[in-house]
């Protein structure tokens, strides 16, 4: 696919997409986010992680607080994601510190530890859309197509989201796009075949 219509194929994913997460209203929103974090919470690859890179949500993603907490009680070092240079770092986080507002409405972690990425046991990945291979369209910025080949390759990549963000469909993706090992949903788990 040529990089043009590769660019419009997933800007038509993002469109639809987010007017079906949008339309969620609040309390969907927040018993899924509860739902997603009782299945994430159980994994074996998080219930085993020793540090973990989540993200903070914004706009209608569903609410990560809770996940935060939950890692951050279990003794898990927990990152959020951090824009530096126009490149993703991964800075230690524990629930109450500084954070910064972005931009684009999600908070950041104000100082921190930087993470080296080959540190992370878990990487919670945040995206428009999920396909049941992993495919992901992201929101168009690349940050984790660019932070994602820093990390370790058995680092478990997890991405969640409510149920109209996975896609039955063959997601468009490039050569330079990566996807995930897992999508968890408040209704199920996927576990991917890359």
């Amino acid at each position: 696919m040529r990089s043009q219509d590769l660019k419009r194929a997933k800007r038509d994913v993002r469109r639809r997409v987010l007017a079906a997460r949008d339309a969620l209203d609040q309390a969907a929103r927040s018993a899924d986010a509860e739902a997603i974090a009782d299945r994430l919470l159980a994994l074996p690859e998080v219930a085993g992680a020793r540090t973990a890179l989540l993200f903070w949500s914004f706009g209608s993603e569903l609410p990560t607080e809770r996940l935060i907490g939950a890692l951050d009680a279990r003794g898990v070092t927990v990152a959020l994601p951090r824009i530096v240079d126009h490149d993703l770092e991964a800075r230690v986080y524990r629930p109450g510190d500084p954070t910064s507002a972005t931009s684009f409405g999600a908070r950041e972690p104000a100082g921190g530890r930087r993470l080296d990425p080959a540190e992370l046991d878990v990487i919670v990945t945040p995206a428009v859309a999920f396909d049941r291979a992993g495919r992901r369209v992201g929101y168009g910025g690349g940050y984790y197509d660019r932070f994602l080949p820093k990390t370790r390759s058995d680092a478990f990549r997890v991405g969640i989201g409510s149920s109209v963000q996975l896609l039955d469909e063959e997601l468009p993706a490039g050569p330079f796009d990566l996807g995930v090992d897992a999508i968890v949903t408040p209704d199920e788990t996927v576990r991917c075949s890359g």
